[in-house]
């Protein structure tokens, strides 16, 4: 019952619950990185406000280059029976694993405007605090975040189907 009330039950809701997630994770996870890089400030909260934006289409590029191969990683580690908790954090962990790799050397380059050696040189300094950001950010903000919201959305939905359907039941009953 918690995977059909928290999860997308289609492409819009997908969409919906992405951009949920997405601008959530953006606005906390790129500001603290750059904070954690450039030391805590508000011209380093600003450098971050610059990229953010660019940031967010290389994110939304990597969760869907990442959504497959995430669900295959986290069904080579669980059974279908699994709890549904089990299978999210999985599922998180897979995907910020993924993502983190990829964006701990794409991110950089969108912050500066150009591509450069030197994420790659700093790649394992710089990938263990991102994991950790991105990780704590997902796990414990963005996707309860949006669960919750995907419940609420699926609950009214279900209420607005059922009074339509009684509607209907009551316009179809025979009468005496």
């Amino acid at each position: 019952m918690k995977y059909y009330m928290r999860l997308p039950r289609g492409k819009r809701e997908f969409c919906l619950f992405m951009a949920i997630i997405s601008v959530i994770s953006v606005n906390i996870i790129a500001p603290a990185i750059t904070c954690f890089e450039m030391g805590f400030s508000l011209e380093s909260w600003r450098a971050a406000l610059g990229a953010m934006p660019f940031a967010w289409f290389a994110v939304i590029a990597c969760v869907l280059a990442t959504y497959y191969p995430a669900e295959w990683l986290t069904a080579c580690f669980l059974e279908k029976d699994d709890s549904y908790n089990a299978h999210i954090l999985v599922n998180i962990l897979a995907t910020v694993l993924m993502m983190s790799v990829i964006l701990t050397v794409v991110a950089p380059w969108i912050a500066a405007g150009q591509v450069s050696a030197e994420p790659l040189e700093q790649f394992f300094f710089r990938w263990t605090r991102i994991f950790a950001v991105s990780f704590a950010v997902e796990a414990l903000v963005a996707q309860p975040i949006a669960r919750a919201a995907m419940n609420g959305l699926h609950r009214a939905l279900d209420v607005r189907a059922a009074a339509a359907g009684s509607a209907a039941a009551a316009v179809s009953a025979p009468r005496d």
